[in-house]
C-alpha cells in the first residue's frame, strides 16, 4: 500500500471490485426484514451537481448502514427521462431528444459509479422507454374506463416559454416551475386526471404519515387540498330559468350580499354580455385579465377590477337584484367560480363597491356598536348580531349559518357542501418528448381507448422541433391516422403527451419488479418491498410529486394492482446547497463540479463533507476549506492504520479486561458506537456522527503513542476494526482499503454493525459543581458514585472554597450525586 493517500486509485479499485461482484444486487429474502430505500430520481440533464452528490449521499448512508445492521435492503436507481429539457434542447442543438436523453445518462451513471453509491444497477428504469410508459397507457385506459380520466375544454396555466400547459401544482408564485417565466391562462382541450375523487382520502390519510414526514410538507398538502365546510347557493339570472351557483363559507351574510363577481373563465361569461351592449367590453377585459398570472391577481397589492356584464341575479332570500360583474381577482379554479359579493362584511368586496358605486348593506352589527354603511370606512368581518335579515335578526351570526343553510334548502335554493381547493389534475402536454395518450377519434364511435393488445403506443421517432406550441406529433401524419378499434373505421390519434409527473408517479413501484414483461410489475415483488421505508428527496416537490404519488398509489390500489394505500412510509426533505449565499446554480455562475472535487479530492472526502457540512434537512454552505479539512482527516485516518499495520495484523482481539492505560479507549469506542448508531438509525445527525468517530481518531492518535505490548495493541486493534465499520457508510472506499489491509477477508459492505457494550459506554468520572451559599465556587472531578465524604472532603481541599469559607462555620452540605455540591455557611 502507498504511505500516501491516494484516493483516486483507491476508489477506482473498490468500485470495480463492488460493481464485478454485483455486491449490491437484492432479491427477496424471508430470512432478513426488508428495507426500501429510495432518493428521488434525476433528470438526466447532462452532469450530476452538488445537489444530486448530497441528496444521494445521505441516502447511501442509511442504505449502507441498514444493510450492516441486518436488513435486506432495496437501494436503487433510474432516470426520469421524458420532459422539456431534452426537447428544448434538440431544438437548439439539432439533436434528436432520444440520443441527447441516453447520452446523458451513460453519462451521468459513471458519475454516479465515481461517488461509490450503493445501487442495485440490475434494476435501472429509464422512463422514456416503451417498456416502461407501456404500462401507465395501460393505467391510463383503465383510469378512463373507471370514469378517472376525462378530456375538456378549459382556461389552463400556459407557459410561453415552454410552449405548454402546466398543471396549477406546477405554477409557483405565478411562474413555470420548470423555467421560472410568467405564466398566464389560454383555452385548451386537455385530459384530466380526477384526483378530486380522492381529496378526501388523500386528506386523512395525512394522519398515516405524521410520525414519518415533516409536519411542513403535511401542512402544505393539507393547504392544497383545502377542505373548507360551507354552503352552495343558487342564484337565479333574471329573466332566465338559468342559476349562478357559489360556495360560500359565510352564509350568515348572505341578505347583504348586492352584486355578483365572476371569474373571467367562467363558462357564463360567453353568453351573459349577449344583446346588453356590453359585449366588447366584457371580451376585452377578460382577454386583458388572461395574460396575467392567478398569483398576481389574488395578491393583496394587485389592483381589483371589473367590468358589468349588463345581466342581473336575483337574491334567494331577499330578492334584490344583483348587478353580475367580471372579476380580475375572482378564480375559476375556488369554489364555483364565482362570488356572492357582501362589501359590508368583505374588504376586497367593500373596495370593489366603493370604487364602482354599489349598494352595500350592514347584517351583522357588533355588540355594543352600531354600523352605518354611509360612514363606513372598511368592511366589518368580525361576530355579532343579525339585522335587516329577515326572520334571523337578532340571531348570533354564528348560528344564523346552519339555520339560513337549513332554510336555503327547505326553498331549493341551496345545501350545505363540502369544497376542495384541489382540482382535477390535467395532464396533456403539447410537446414531443413525452408518452403518447393512447387515445384516438373516430367520425362514428367517438373518442375511444386504443386496444390494450396494441400497447405501446410509440413514440414516433421521425419528428420536427419546432417549439411552436403544436404538438410536433401531431404534423405526422403515419402516426395521427389509424383505425378505429371498435369498428375499424379512420381514425385520428391524441396527439398531446402526458405530463412527466405521470411517470414519476409510480417509478418506485417498478424498481421492485423491472424486468417484468407482461405486466407492470409482480404483485408478490411489490407487496415484499414496498411501501419505501425512507424517501429523500427536495421540499419543493411537497405538492407536485409526492401528492401525484400519494394520488397514483390510491388508484392502482382501486385497480387491483397493490394493496397498500401510502406510497412512502418516511420523508426526508434535505436543504438545499448554498454557495456565496445563493442556491446552486448556472446561471448564479456559483456552481462547483462534483468532478472536480473527485479528481481532486476523491469521493470519499467529498462525501464526508457533505454529510458533515450540516444536519440533512438544513441548507448546506459550501466551503473550500471545508472539503480540505475533509481530506486532512482521511489523510490522518490513512497514516494512524498503516502506522500500525504490522502490530495490528499480528493482534487479535482480546475479550479480556484490558489493561488500565487502555480502559478510556475501550470506552470512547464503545461510546463512539452507541454515539453513531442512534445519530444514523434515531436522528440522521450525520454531522454528529462523524465528530464522534474524528473524536476516536484523536484518542487512537494519543493511544498510539504509548502502547507498546500484545494487550494494549489488542484493544487498539478493537477500536481501528470498529472505527472502519462506522466510517464505511460514511467514506466506503478508504474503509474498504484500510479493512482489506487489516487482513480481513469479508467485504465491509457485507459485515454486522457493532454491538456496543453499555457498561463501557458510562463515564467513569463525574464533574462535580462546587457551591459555597448557592454561588459556584469551583468545580472538580471525581469518581462516578463517590461516598459524599470523599467529595466533600475534596471540595474543601479547593482553595477557592477554603477563601470563601473563611471565618465561617459550615452548617450543612447539600449533595446530588454526580453533580453537585452546595455548602451552607454562616459568619462566625
Amino acid at each position: 500500500m502507498n504511505t500516501e493517500y491516494k484516493p483516486q486509485s483507491v476508489e477506482s479499485k473498490w468500485q470495480k471490485i463492488w460493481q464485478d461482484s454485483n455486491i449490491f444486487g437484492v432479491s427477496q429474502e424471508n430470512d432478513k426484514p426488508k428495507y426500501y430505500l429510495l432518493e428521488m430520481f434525476p433528470y438526466p440533464s447532462g452532469r450530476i451537481h452538488m445537489g444530486h452528490v448530497r441528496n444521494y449521499t445521505i441516502g447511501d448512508v442509511v442504505a449502507r448502514y441498514k444493510t450492516m445492521a441486518g436488513f435486506n435492503v432495496l437501494h436503487p436507481m433510474g432516470w426520469d427521462a421524458f420532459g422539456m429539457p431534452a426537447e428544448n434542447a434538440a431544438i437548439a442543438s439539432k439533436i434528436h431528444p432520444k440520443k441527447w436523453t441516453y447520452e446523458n445518462i451513460d453519462y451521468m451513471r459513471a458519475q454516479l459509479r465515481k461517488m461509490g453509491f450503493s445501487y442495485d444497477w440490475d434494476r435501472e428504469i429509464a422512463t422514456c422507454a416503451p417498456e416502461y410508459y407501456k404500462w401507465e397507457q395501460l393505467f391510463f385506459i383503465q383510469m378512463y374506463n373507471k370514469g378517472l380520466v376525462y378530456k375538456s375544454r378549459a382556461f389552463l396555466n400556459w407557459c410561453d416559454q415552454c410552449k405548454t400547459v402546466l398543471a396549477n401544482e406546477q405554477v409557483v408564485e405565478g411562474q413555470c416551475w420548470r423555467c421560472g417565466s410568467q405564466v398566464f391562462l389560454k383555452e385548451h382541450d386537455q385530459w384530466f386526471f380526477r384526483i378530486t375523487a380522492y381529496a378526501q382520502e388523500l386528506l386523512d390519510d395525512i394522519e398515516k404519515l405524521k410520525d414519518g414526514w415533516p409536519e411542513r410538507v403535511l401542512n402544505m398538502q393539507k393547504n392544497w387540498i383545502g377542505r373548507s365546510t360551507g354552503t352552495l347557493i343558487r342564484f337565479q339570472i333574471e329573466g332566465t330559468s338559468e342559476d349562478i351557483e357559489v360556495f360560500t363559507t359565510r352564509p350568515d351574510t348572505l341578505h347583504g350580499a348586492t352584486f355578483m363577481s365572476l371569474a373571467p373563465e367562467h363558462p357564463l361569461i360567453k353568453t351573459l354580455p349577449t344583446g346588453t351592449g356590453q359585449e366588447r367590453e366584457v371580451s376585452d377585459f377578460v382577454a386583458s385579465t388572461l395574460q396575467v398570472d392567478t398569483f398576481t391577481r389574488t395578491s393583496d397589492l394587485y389592483e381589483k377590477e371589473g367590468v358589468f356584464t349588463g345581466r342581473y341575479c336575483i337574491n334567494p332570500l331577499t330578492g334584490f337584484r344583483m348587478p353580475i360583474y367580471v372579476a380580475n381577482f375572482v378564480l375559476y379554479d375556488y369554489g364555483t367560480g364565482a362570488v356572492m359579493a357582501v362589501p359590508s362584511h368583505d374588504q376586497r368586496d367593500f373596495d370593489f363597491a366603493k370604487k364602482y358605486g354599489l349598494e352595500i348593506i350592514v347584517v351583522i352589527q357588533p355588540e355594543g356598536e352600531t354600523l352605518d354603511p354611509k360612514t363606513m370606512e372598511c368592511a366589518y368581518e368580525g361576530e355579532g348580531v343579525l339585522v335587516n335579515s329577515k326572520e334571523f335578526n337578532g340571531m348570533k351570526n354564528t348560528d344564523a349559518m346552519e339555520a339560513i343553510t337549513k332554510h336555503l334548502e327547505a326553498i331549493n335554493r341551496g345545501s350545505a357542501t363540502v369544497n376542495f381547493r384541489l382540482r382535477d389534475w390535467g395532464i396533456s402536454r403539447q410537446r414531443y418528448w413525452g408518452a403518447p395518450i393512447p387515445m384516438v377519434y373516430c367520425e362514428k364511435c367517438g373518442t375511444v381507448p386504443v386496444d390494450v393488445k396494441d400497447l405501446p403506443v410509440l413514440l414516433p421517432e421521425n419528428v420536427e422541433l419546432t417549439g411552436t406550441g403544436i404538438s410536433p406529433i401531431a404534423q405526422i401524419e403515419s402516426f395521427v391516422n389509424t383505425t378505429c378499434p371498435v369498428c375499424g373505421g379512420k381514425a385520428k390519434r391524441e396527439s398531446d403527451t402526458m405530463d412527466t409527473f405521470v411517470e414519476s408517479s409510480w417509478y418506485f413501484m417498478r424498481y421492485c419488479s423491472p424486468h417484468s414483461n407482461d405486466k407492470p410489475f409482480d404483485r408478490n415483488e411489490v407487496q415484499y418491498w414496498m411501501p419505501v421505508d425512507q424517501y429523500i428527496g427536495g421540499i419543493e416537490h411537497a405538492i407536485l410529486h409526492l401528492l401525484y404519488a400519494r394520488f397514483y398509489t390510491k388508484v392502482l390500489r382501486d385497480l387491483g394492482y397493490i394493496g397498500f394505500d401510502e406510497p412512502f412510509q418516511r420523508l426526508l426533505t434535505q436543504g438545499m446547497v448554498i454557495k456565496d449565499g445563493a442556491k446552486m446554480s448556472k446561471s448564479k455562475g456559483n456552481v462547483v463540479d462534483p468532478e472536480e472535487l473527485i479528481s481532486n479530492y476523491g469521493a470519499d472526502a467529498t462525501r464526508l463533507f457533505c454529510l458533515f457540512a450540516a444536519p440533512p434537512e438544513k441548507d448546506m454552505d459550501w466551503s473550500d476549506k471545508g472539503i480540505e479539512g475533509s481530506y486532512r482527516f482521511l489523510s490522518r485516518l490513512w497514516r494512524l492504520v498503516l502506522d500500525m499495520k504490522e502490530q495490528l495484523i499480528s493482534t487479535d482481539v482480546s475479550s479480556e479486561r484490558p489493561p488500565k492505560s487502555m480502559e478510556p479507549l475501550k470506552r470512547k469506542t464503545h461510546q463512539t458506537i452507541k454515539k453513531v448508531s442512534e445519530d444514523i438509525e434515531k436522528r440522521f445527525r450525520f454531522n454528529t456522527a462523524i465528530a464522534a468517530m474524528m473524536e476516536l481518531v484523536n484518542d487512537l492518535y494519543r493511544a498510539k503513542e504509548t502502547a507498546r505490548t500484545p494487550e494494549e495493541f489488542s484493544v487498539i486493534r478493537e477500536a481501528v476494526q470498529n472505527l472502519l465499520v462506522m466510517l464505511s457508510p460514511f467514506v466506503p472506499h478508504i474503509a474498504e482499503e484500510l479493512w482489506d489491509a487489516l487482513g480481513n477477508r469479508e467485504m465491509l459492505f457485507r459485515f454486522s454493525w457493532p454491538d456496543y457494550d453499555p457498561s463501557w459506554c458510562e463515564e467513569q468520572e463525574a464533574t462535580i459543581a462546587v457551591q459555597v451559599n448557592g454561588k459556584l465556587r469551583a468545580t472538580i472531578t471525581v469518581t462516578r458514585d463517590s461516598e459524599q465524604k470523599a467529595v466533600e472532603a475534596r471540595a474543601l481541599s479547593e482553595a477557592n472554597v477554603k477563601r470563601f469559607l473563611q471565618d465561617s462555620d459550615i452548617k450543612k452540605v447539600i449533595y446530588v450525586p454526580n453533580k453537585i455540591i452546595n455548602i451552607i455557611a454562616a459568619a462566625r
